[in-house]
């Protein structure tokens, strides 16, 4: 409905310039329950020139979604007489937690290198702020790595076929969350590309947040650290006196 009441309004904005974006997410609260494996957004909407008629043949769609910004500390491991062991590290200061681009066709096909950094338009050109000082060549190596290891988390995806434009008016991409996704407000960002050059932009928002036991437990380990450490303590030794009396009896 939403998007439906934007068209109409279209109609009434003809003394607007830029193409106006109206962008919609399936969800806009997604709920981490006990067995959460997982879910889908569907990002949609549609782009329409201020006289409500598609924009050309030469519109192209671009969606990210990233999740809440954190600090991380990337360390690499070496094998020094057999023993694997931490070497080199850098941290991170700004790294989102979960970030996904999906694309109507190749980026490198939209846009150019320098518009692609501007709205971080794709993995290679996240911008990964580092903490402290660090040489050039061995930030973007540690970047690189940190988008790797992401990658096959599942928490960082491409994906240069994944925007459907109908009509080059409509569109609508997937993008799925895994089970290990952190909670926090997530962005959407749709950008609408002509020729090179970004003629609209528009972001929405989802909320990933826990509830019931999951969300009992999160902040019973936040607000008492101490005795959520002796209880998880304390469980392990339990557990681990029952499995050893269980295969006494056997």
């Amino acid at each position: 409905m939403r998007v439906l009441f934007a068209l109409l309004a279209l109609v009434l904005l003809g003394g607007a310039r830029d193409p106006i974006l109206v962008p919609e997410v399936s969800q806009h609260e997604i709920q981490v329950r006990q067995g959460f494996t997982g879910a889908e957004l569907l990002l949609f909407g549609a782009v329409l020139t201020p006289e409500g008629t598609r924009i050309g043949r030469d519109l192209d769609i671009v969606v990210v979604l990233k999740g809440p910004t954190q600090s991380i500390v990337l360390r690499e491991k070496r094998k020094i007489a057999g023993v694997w062991i931490n070497a080199a590290s850098t941290g991170f200061r700004s790294a989102p937690g979960f970030y996904a681009v999906s694309a109507s066709r190749p980026i490198h096909q939209i846009v150019d290198d320098k518009t692609a950094a501007i709205y971080e338009l794709g993995l290679p050109w996240l911008q990964l702020s580092p903490i402290g000082a660090i040489e050039p060549r061995e930030q973007t190596r540690f970047a690189a790595g940190l988008v790797d290891l992401m990658a096959r988390k599942g928490l960082y995806q491409q994906d240069e076929k994944g925007v459907k434009l109908s009509g080059q008016v409509l569109y609508q991409a997937r993008i799925s969350l895994p089970s290990s996704v952190q909670t926090g407000t997530y962005t959407a960002e749709t950008f609408a590309i002509s020729h090179g050059v970004v003629v609209a932009s528009a972001t929405s928002r989802v909320e990933v947040r826990k509830l019931g036991f999951e969300l009992a437990i999160a902040d019973f380990a936040q607000d008492w650290s101490f005795f959520y450490g002796l209880l998880a303590v304390a469980i392990s030794v339990a557990m681990g006196w029952a499995a050893g009396r269980l295969f006494a009896l056997v």
